[in-house]
């Protein structure tokens, strides 16, 4: 799927695999478009609402999301409503779990028929490891885990997340985490932190007959030809930008809370700054500060951006041609406790551009080594002092023309993708 960060790590990886000589065959959603590569099996899953999520994007890709998305997506939701309600009842797990059945069904046919090696599950979605699992109980095929987000949420920095959480989904995910540990060849995790934390909880992760465990940092491979930092242009306006997903953990709101004082002392930045976000729908303190601020014109949302049926750019270049054209990029870290296990994976195409990164992160030392090590603006999310200064440094640095200038230092997928052979091999 087009600029989705679970679908763009594994996609990223298979030139370099095929390479290798590795063969693969892809079992996904229905919602991404086929590889034409090799065998690629889109795999509806089963449950309810499961198959709800996936049709309304199965329709969307096909038809738009015009009349006959609204007619038929509301039609179908009707009548699965009552099908949902009872899985949600008797289960209680994400909606994706399901997908794991008809993964599980294929599998199993193409490991008895001599076809597969490894069984390399991949998310994102955990349904996927459900799967590699069952796969591995099954028939003992050799199993490998890529773990992009944790699995268990951790709620302070004294919880370790051994503790048995209340929530059913939350418990399954738990108990495959202990499953993988115990069941996996072997299994990795993006960030010092993750893997940290789930060594914590599984003292037999890298024991004998358990499986080894390792972090590899996934990194981001340039979208088109961009091999090279495009030289930067200073415009009429400093152009502060944010690409990807915001929520109230996340939020731009931050930004505009410290543009108040930077406007009292400097009133001609009210003209000069912009605030872009794209990639998604702004949050709702976003919204709300824009209200109580009077801050409409200082922020500009795009939305996402698509395939352009014109030019024959993919979403992910024209992403990055909107990067380039920026003065500072944005890195919003959040505020949960799990910001300790996770970096966000716009971190490392932000690498590509060659534009400096104002990071606002939480509780990640490896984060926070990397952006310094690059140089870059960095900020304590929730220090309100802290941020307001580094907007300062910012303008001010922006009005001298002598913006941070990083050090050319992106990280390819190429490194990844070696890692994890050489730890296997």
């Amino acid at each position: 799927m087009d600029g989705r960060a679970s679908s763009q790590t594994i996609t990223d990886k298979i030139p370099y695999l095929l390479n290798e000589g590795i063969k693969p065959i892809v079992f996904s959603a229905i919602t991404g478009i086929k590889d034409q590569r090799f065998p690629h099996r889109q795999l509806l899953a089963w449950g309810p609402a499961a198959f709800r999520f996936d049709f309304r994007h199965w329709i969307a890709n096909h038809y738009g999301r015009g009349f006959i998305y609204k007619v038929l997506t509301r039609t179908v939701s009707i009548l699965l409503a009552p099908f949902v309600g009872l899985e949600k009842l008797f289960l209680g797990y994400s909606s994706q779990w399901s997908w794991a059945m008809p993964a599980f069904i294929h599998g199993v046919q193409l490991i008895r028929a001599g076809k597969v090696d490894v069984v390399y599950s991949t998310g994102g979605a955990w349904s996927a490891h459900l799967a590699g699992l069952w796969l591995k109980k099954a028939t003992g095929v050799n199993w490998i885990v890529e773990v992009h987000d944790p699995l268990v949420i951790r709620k302070s920095p004294a919880d370790e997340g051994s503790d048995k959480p209340s929530n059913r989904d939350a418990q399954f995910r738990q108990s495959l985490e202990k499953s993988i540990i115990h069941h996996a060849d072997f299994v990795w995790w993006f960030t010092e932190g993750a893997l940290h934390y789930a060594k914590a909880r599984n003292t037999n992760l890298n024991t004998p007959g358990n499986a080894q465990g390792f972090m590899v940092i996934p990194g981001a491979e340039p979208p088109g030809s961009l091999g090279a930092a495009k030289p930067h242009e200073y415009s009429e306006k400093l152009n502060l930008c944010h690409f990807g997903s915001l929520a109230k953990d996340r939020s731009l709101s931050t930004i505009l809370n410290a543009l108040v004082p930077l406007f009292q002392k400097y009133p001609e930045a009210r003209e000069r700054i912009r605030i872009h976000a794209y990639g998604a729908p702004l949050d709702d303190l976003t919204i709300e500060a824009l209200k109580h601020l009077d801050m409409n014109d200082v922020l500009l949302a795009h939305g996402r951006l698509e395939k352009d049926p014109y030019t024959g750019k993919s979403g992910r270049e024209r992403v990055v041609e909107k990067m380039q054209e920026s003065d500072v990029l944005i890195l919003l870290h959040g505020n949960d406790e799990w910001c300790a296990e996770y970096i966000p994976s716009k971190f490392y195409e932000y690498l590509w551009t060659g534009r400096p990164i104002w990071g606002i992160t939480h509780r990640n030392p490896q984060l926070d080594h990397m952006l310094e090590e690059r140089g870059a603006y960095l900020s304590l999310e929730g220090d309100k002092a802290e941020i307001s200064m580094a907007l300062e440094r910012i303008w001010l640095d922006w009005q001298a023309r002598s913006l941070i200038e990083p050090k050319w230092l992106p990280l390819g997928v190429d490194q990844a993708v070696q890692q994890i052979l050489t730890e296997i091999q």
